[in-house]
């Protein structure tokens, strides 16, 4: 008798296990500047646009930088050419008028003290004209308080002495038709001539100006570069000294 022979069922097959995705990353989200980082950026602003301020103010309280406008003052210098001008070489203090702070004191007049100096023949300064003008002048001081200005054969004269003048070419200096072709300087006061001679409104025009006048002196060439250096100071020989 046979066996009926058994067929081992198969067992169904298992799908294989699909792999785990792998799960995607969150997005990290900066988060937004809080309001005290943008108070502080803003603050970080306005104190150094306030520093800036007053570096600026504080240098133009010294040194004021000017631009030559014109040829009165060719050939020493040009037209265009940039300077600093120092504010402070000829900074006064008038001790009368602090004397008179003092209970039961009181002078009358000026007696100015400069700590630095007086200004000096031969300085080229930058002056407020006492005419209409816009803009500041700039001339070379010839005469101190004192002294007595002329002009004869194309020569100036102090006190009755001609001034040699290395800057200029030669005996250029004319007074004829100008008003103050004779001057004796008064006290606190300067005369004042361009280096263009034939070319200039100087004191020949509006007289000696006064020390409250002059804006400062101009120490330093900076523009153009051929120029940049320091501002020379010419000597003189004069027999008879200034009368102060």
């Amino acid at each position: 008798m046979h066996r009926p022979t058994t067929i081992p069922e198969e067992s169904p097959e298992r799908s294989p296990e699909p792999n785990p995705s792998p799960e995607a990353e969150p997005v990290s989200q900066s988060p937004p500047p809080s309001p005290w980082r943008r108070r502080t950026l803003f603050r970080e602003i306005v104190e150094t646009v306030i520093i800036v301020i007053i570096v600026y103010v504080g240098l133009r309280s010294f040194v004021l930088p000017y631009r030559v406008d014109g040829s009165s003052m060719t050939p020493y210098l040009l037209d265009g050419e940039r300077l600093f001008v120092s504010r402070t070489s000829y900074t006064d203090f008038d001790i009368a008028a602090l004397w008179n702070l003092l209970p039961w004191t009181e002078r009358e007049g000026h007696t100015d003290l400069f700590p630095f100096s007086e200004p000096e023949r031969g300085d080229i300064i930058v002056l407020t004209p006492p005419v209409f003008s816009t803009e500041p002048y700039i001339k070379r001081v010839i005469g101190l308080p004192g002294e007595r200005i002329s002009f004869d054969e194309g020569l100036v004269f102090v006190n009755g002495e001609p001034l040699t003048e290395d800057y200029i070419e030669g005996a250029i200096t004319t007074c004829a038709r100008q008003r103050f072709c004779s001057v004796t300087i008064p006290p606190g006061h300067i005369f004042v001539l361009g280096d263009n001679r034939s070319n200039s409104a100087d004191s020949r025009v509006f007289g000696p100006i006064p020390y409250d006048h002059v804006i400062g002196k101009a120490v330093f060439s900076n523009w153009p570069f051929e120029t940049l250096g320091p501002i020379e100071e010419p000597t003189y020989e004069l027999a008879v000294p200034a009368r102060r």
